[in-house]
């Protein structure tokens, strides 16, 4: 078997044991970030009464949508093995928009429906986009996905290296035991990798997981215990109901379009690494209904009461570390994350593994991403138009991370939206695309690469 080859394809069906031990790895390489955007955005606008039920029902959202993109219904869906979970990507918007319905003396049922509002309304951007991505294929080219999937990536690799560190306001940031725990657990999955054993390639972010919550818990590196266990919380659609704000929602709404683009990175990445084509009409219809399904998923979310969802980019590295794509698994990760959402004690309890054992597998995900995307970019033919495309939006992409007071003299909502190096590298990739010419000399380069970039496996 080929190295590139997943030790399951896109229709192989593992057997229950396998295929919860695949599930179970995506939903931990997933958890924190289902969650994290509630969090932050309750948090910051003091809906701290509120946000046990918020979390559940983006756990409970999160599996529904994941259902719905890895099993395609009709139109909707990728049909791959693909993990659907709250957008980071509105954390920033959407706490400026409660702010301003704060302000304007809003009660906290009264914000919570004026973002959702607002998201529910802007999904439809999505939705629309979905329709008529097969009409967009000389904006969205291979060049600007891998660009795109790099930047992600790249970008993600930051929260990794602060969690393995001991994560954000830790007391003992950075201390040689956060880091030596850190390490042990990427040691662990490198040998389960390196094994000739299949179970223990597959379960080796788990492993690895297990592993380090082991020794953690030896030497005392455990933090905090749960007061309180809430055992059931019942979906209640439209329980805050439904306001909007066209302040608030021409930023949600500029998101909607990168998001867009951000899912086809990630899902150009998630058929790579199941050794499916990333082009031609299969591909295609996987993006078309990839992007549709998260427009959908986002509109459901409003009306379940938690924020826009999209395909996560960390559990393309689950795919490539565990060498699992069968999309028969998203069955058990849908599962799995309904159930934490009608249990909150479950999720409750897996906020307690350690930061740096979290990070640690996290790291080497976000890692293979990048690696996906820089594949992505080596399929091109590198004429000169597509080098400086690259060079341009990767580094104008990393350039706002790194630094990010030079966006200082933008507006503050412009600087929030470009602050992302997703969607200044990824609308910098699109520009260069649509304005640079090609040099003579140079071949032409197709909006779609070819057909055998990789060995197409016919299945929808």
């Amino acid at each position: 078997m080929s190295v590139d080859q997943p030790l399951y394809r896109l229709e192989d069906r593992p057997g229950p044991l396998a295929s919860l031990l695949a599930a179970v790895q995506h939903v931990l390489a997933s958890f924190v970030g289902i969650i994290a955007p509630s969090l932050i955005v309750g948090s910051a606008l003091g809906l701290d009464q509120y946000m046990s039920y918020l979390i559940s029902m983006a756990l409970f959202v999160s599996g529904v949508a994941t259902w719905v993109q890895s099993q395609r219904l009709g139109p909707l869906g990728s049909g791959l093995l693909s993990v659907q979970g709250t957008s980071f990507s509105f954390v920033a918007a959407l706490i400026a928009a409660g702010e301003t319905a704060r302000a304007g003396g809003a009660s906290d049922e009264a914000v919570i429906a004026t973002l959702l509002g607002v998201c529910a309304v802007g999904s439809f951007i999505e939705i629309a986009l979905g329709g008529m991505l097969h009409r967009l294929k000389r904006i969205v080219t291979p060049t600007v996905t891998g660009v795109v999937v790099t930047l992600i990536g790249l970008s993600l690799v930051k929260v990794g290296v602060t969690d393995m560190a001991g994560g954000v306001g830790a007391e003992d940031f950075g201390s040689l035991a956060n880091l030596g725990l850190a390490a042990l657990v990427i040691v662990v999955v490198l040998a389960c990798q390196m094994s000739r054993h299949t179970w223990l390639r597959i379960g080796s972010v788990f492993f690895g997981l297990v592993t380090g919550c082991l020794v953690a818990a030896l030497t005392g590196q455990f933090e905090g215990r749960p007061e309180a266990l809430e055992w059931f919380a019942l979906p209640q659609p439209l329980r805050f109901g439904i306001g909007f704000d066209w302040t608030a929602f021409v930023p949600v709404a500029f998101i909607f379009l990168v998001t867009a683009i951000e899912t086809v990175g990630d899902l150009t990445g998630t058929s790579r690494a199941s050794g499916e084509p990333v082009s031609g009409p299969v591909y295609q219809r996987r993006i078309r209904g990839g992007v549709l399904a998260d427009g959908v998923n986002s509109l459901l979310a409003a009306l379940f009461n938690t924020f826009p969802n999209t395909t996560f980019s960390q559990n393309t590295g689950v795919v490539q570390l565990t060498g699992v794509a069968s999309r028969h698994v998203g069955r058990y990760v849908a599962v799995i994350l309904l159930l934490l959402g009608l249990i909150p004690a479950l999720g409750t309890l897996l906020q307690f593994i350690p930061r740096p054992v979290l990070g640690a597998a996290t790291t080497l995900m976000f890692g293979l991403i990048a690696v996906s995307g820089i594949r992505i970019l080596s399929d091109q033919a590198m004429t000169r138009k597509t080098i400086m495309t690259i060079a341009v939006s990767v580094g104008m992409g990393l350039g706002v991370q790194l630094v990010p007071e030079a966006l200082a003299g933008l507006p503050e909502t412009a600087a929030r939206i470009f602050s992302s190096p997703i969607t200044t590298g990824g609308l910098t990739a699109i520009l260069c695309t649509l304005l640079l010419p090609s040099s003579t000399g140079d071949a032409k380069e197709p909006a779609d690469t070819t057909e055998n970039a990789t060995t197409p496996h016919q299945s929808s």
